[in-house]
């Protein structure tokens, strides 16, 4: 990879660190004989979805049907693990009478609309909501998923395919044993509702998704298919909440230096919240926004003490530095930073360069 080449915020992948990663998750998934369904809202990238492919991946999920548009032509079974939003019925109807597509639905109004509406045979999954509070319904409100499930069988378009749930609590757990906590109290609720369910729907399938559940979990009993995304280049998140190693991140922002202030040590680069996004962990009561790390022609390695990101504004980073950093790190310097969140930061910079400086495509 030729630094020199880079001259502002560009956001660097490693190829054999997402390759190592897609194939410990298709392992995991097929050692527990779980249907493994990517979701592709971290990398929106038609090159990386190929390399699932070559790990035996036919079925993907996504959370637009833009995004759905963008992967049709090389995806022919896709989950919008998303609510579907009746408005763009035109598009549903389109993708549907070329690909097996999947909707997400939670309520009657939407199911009567596309009673009505569609035009093709539309798989669906009941969105359940087991303790996010995000979106959802209450995995224990069997009278609401009843009239779902009666109205679409007034349709020869809809077909129930099962309950989609996303753990997204985990996110916010601080070690491994916060996740399984979550993980084990959400599944159990998804039993008490596939218990409620089976006889009736011998077929449905129990999906769920969160990167760090699916990371540290090993006994999915109960779970049919798993959807997570962000763990094909996880992020700082991910390595503080314990889903991956350092090593195991696969995405770091290349920054460069365009400011030093000696009086408060702190460096400017150029790679601000239109970069990375504005989102944030606490480390010891500080907020952090991404973590300094030193590039080198094959990728980056960590620092000999953390040194974190810790503002942002729109064009602007800061990193708080030591005194020693301080003195070597010069104005024109490019900087590696591991972010926060890497759905955020691919979704902002639309495009990657490889380690061998392949530059890949986005949405």
């Amino acid at each position: 990879m030729d630094l020199n080449k880079i001259t502002s915020p560009t956001l660097i992948l490693d190829k054999q660190k997402c390759l190592k990663n897609i194939q410990s998750m298709t392992e995991k998934a097929k050692k527990n004989n779980l249907i493994f369904r990517p979701h592709f809202k971290t990398h929106q990238s038609k090159i990386i979805g190929r390399w699932f492919k070559d790990f035996g991946v036919n079925k993907i999920t996504v959370s637009s049907l833009q995004m759905a548009e963008y992967f049709a032509d090389e995806w022919n079974d896709i989950t919008i693990a998303f609510p579907a939003n009746i408005r763009q019925i035109e598009l549903i109807n389109q993708l549907a009478s070329k690909i097996n597509l999947n909707l997400t639905l939670e309520n009657i109004h939407a199911i009567d609309f596309l009673n009505e509406n569609l035009t093709s045979k539309v798989g669906y999954f009941i969105k359940i909501d087991a303790g996010y509070r995000r979106t959802g319904i209450s995995f224990d409100i069997f009278l609401t998923i009843d009239k779902i499930l009666n109205a679409s069988e007034k349709s020869d378009k809809l077909i129930f395919k099962g309950f989609l749930s996303h753990f997204g609590n985990t996110y916010s757990t601080k070690n491994p044993k916060e996740v399984i906590e979550i993980y084990n109290t959400s599944s159990e609720k998804l039993s008490l509702l596939r218990d409620h369910f089976i006889d009736s729907y011998p077929h449905l399938i129990m999906s769920t998704g969160d990167t760090p559940s699916c990371s540290i979990i090993d006994d999915f009993e109960g779970i049919d298919e798993i959807r997570p995304g962000n763990f094909v280049f996880y992020d700082l998140m991910q390595y503080y909440i314990g889903s991956c190693s350092f090593d195991q991140i696969a995405v770091a922002m290349a920054c460069p230096v365009v400011a030093k202030h000696r009086n408060r040590q702190e460096i400017i680069v150029y790679g601000g919240g239109v970069h990375f996004s504005k989102e944030f962990i606490e480390i010891d009561g500080t907020k952090v926004y991404g973590q300094l790390v030193v590039l080198n022609p094959e990728g980056w390695k960590k620092t000999e003490s953390d040194i974190f990101l810790i503002k942002v504004s729109q064009e602007h980073g800061t990193l708080k530095v030591s005194e020693d950093l301080f003195k070597k790190i010069n104005i024109g310097n490019l900087v590696g930073i591991i972010p926060i969140h890497s759905c955020l930061t691919a979704n902002l910079m639309k495009e990657y360069i490889t380690t061998d400086h392949e530059i890949i495509d986005h949405l």
